[in-house]
């Protein structure tokens, strides 16, 4: 197989598509079910606390690293079928589904939890945000999660047309 600048970039397009649809299965299997299981004022901490660790150059490599891989990747097969389309369909699935759902979803949600000052918040007022961040928050986790999945199977089948 000759490997050229062509190749590497489809391989890092499907390696980070893959690392960031791992990433939201993992949290979908692991984190909500383990929060779901903690107090209000615990749980709105919790979040605050992981909202601003994960940003960092390990994820932000892998998020928006996906679609731009992914991009230039698509644009490389240009004209060669299968693969063309299994790229572009990865590419549009990612952009809107994990891309678009963080940055028009997941973010905002996240933004409003980080300037609640939590020890002023009362065990109503906790409950309350809870409830209204946690159940939109876990939806729109749900779809970019199944878009991640989805645009990494795309992606990944992409390879087997080349």
């Amino acid at each position: 197989m000759d490997f050229s600048i062509k190749s590497f970039i489809l391989f890092t397009a499907v390696a980070l598509t893959g690392l960031s649809a791992g990433l939201f299965y993992a949290w979908s299997v692991s984190v909500i079910p383990g929060t779901r299981k903690i107090p209000d004022p615990v749980y709105l901490e919790t979040m605050q606390s992981i909202n601003r660790a994960i940003l960092n150059p390990a994820f932000f490599l892998i998020f928006f690293g996906s679609p731009l891989a992914l991009g230039i990747s698509t644009f490389q097969q240009a004209g060669s079928g299968w693969a063309f389309g299994l790229l572009l369909g990865a590419t549009l699935t990612y952009l809107a589904g994990t891309f678009g759902v963080t940055a028009l979803g997941n973010v905002p949600l996240n933004d409003a939890l980080d300037i609640l000052d939590l020890v002023e918040l009362s065990q109503q007022e906790a409950a309350d945000f809870r409830q209204h961040y946690e159940q939109k928050w876990n939806r729109l986790h749900q779809l970019r999660m199944a878009c991640s999945v989805l645009a990494f199977a795309l992606s990944l089948l992409a390879l087997f047309k080349v």
